[in-house]
């Protein structure tokens, strides 16, 4: 079975040469959109998101979400009867997102060497180098859903390609949802978080069935809905049982587990428009819980 030092160590946090090399991943970006004459006349901000802002990240994530995010056109979703003109917002955007992608691509392939850069249908990917980890450049324009108020706001994007649509995330509630939770489990949430991702990974790795489309995204949503008294036991050996042992119970129905939530607390987990479902993380639980040899 699992050791309990083995499972600490699992739950470190990234170390300082990591950290440095997310943050230089960033900075460049920062640096590339900032030079740019286009983009320098717009009111734009970079940052990360994801596992590596929140700090849940572990080696396997071998790279960096740098949300590109401009405020000057959003995206939005207006209540039922009501007009773009009620919320003082005007159409058709002066700066589409069209325009606003292709002036980041240029931006990005002028300031990085040759080839570090391509265009995928929802970000632009940068190559790593010595000092700085790849990244994942998303475009995004501010999203805001007026149904609400205040409005909820995020942001959004459109993918490349046929069958181009809009996805809407929710960075800065993943932050302060992910912080408190960690607050209220005595900081173990982030712990089991890594935990669950080096899990996976070592089990893809070793070819163990029951790894595979499980993303990152989803290992970190599901110890958010693991009760954080679960998370506060005593001992790692003792958290990581207790947790698999609740997702196995909420996953193994599907109606037992229908308002999890994600992170971000916007999104139900296992909706229907999710890449992944619950019969899926129940596999996956299961094999990791016969993987680390408990009974």
């Amino acid at each position: 079975m699992v050791s309990e030092q083995n499972l600490q160590s699992w739950a470190s946090a990234p170390g300082e040469t990591e950290s440095e090399k997310c943050d230089n991943a960033v900075a460049a970006v920062r640096k590339a959109i900032d030079s740019d004459a286009a983009l320098s006349r717009h009111n734009i901000r970079v940052f990360a998101q994801g596992s590596y802002r929140n700090r849940t990240n572990v080696r396997h994530d071998s790279d960096v979400d740098v949300c590109v995010s401009c405020r000057d056109s959003i995206f939005y979703d207006l209540p039922a009867g009501y007009s773009a003109l009620d919320f003082n917002i005007s159409t058709p955007a002066r700066y589409g997102y069209d325009q606003f992608k292709n002036d980041v691509g240029d931006a990005l392939t002028s300031y990085f060497a040759d080839g570090h850069v391509t265009r995928g249908h929802k970000a632009f990917d940068i190559k790593e180098n010595t000092y700085r980890i790849a990244a994942d450049a998303v475009p995004c324009f501010v999203y805001k859903n007026f149904c609400y108020d205040p409005p909820l706001e995020g942001v959004g994007f459109v993918t490349d390609g046929p069958g181009a649509k809009r996805i809407v995330n929710w960075p800065e509630q993943n932050y302060r949802n992910g912080a408190a939770k960690n607050i209220a489990s005595g900081t173990r949430f982030k712990d089991v978080a890594r935990i669950l991702k080096r899990v996976c990974y070592k089990m893809k790795d070793e070819d163990v069935a029951g790894s595979d489309c499980i993303p990152s995204f989803l290992l970190e949503c599901l110890a958010y809905n693991v009760p954080s008294e679960t998370l506060r036991l005593d001992t790692y050996l003792s958290i990581v049982r207790a947790s698999l042992l609740f997702l196995y119970g909420g996953t193994n129905n599907a109606a037992d587990c229908a308002q999890w939530k994600e992170v971000n607390e916007q999104k139900n987990l296992f909706d229907a428009g999710q890449v992944w479902t619950s019969t899926q993380a129940n596999t996956f639980v299961v094999a990791a819980w016969h993987y680390l040899g408990f009974r």
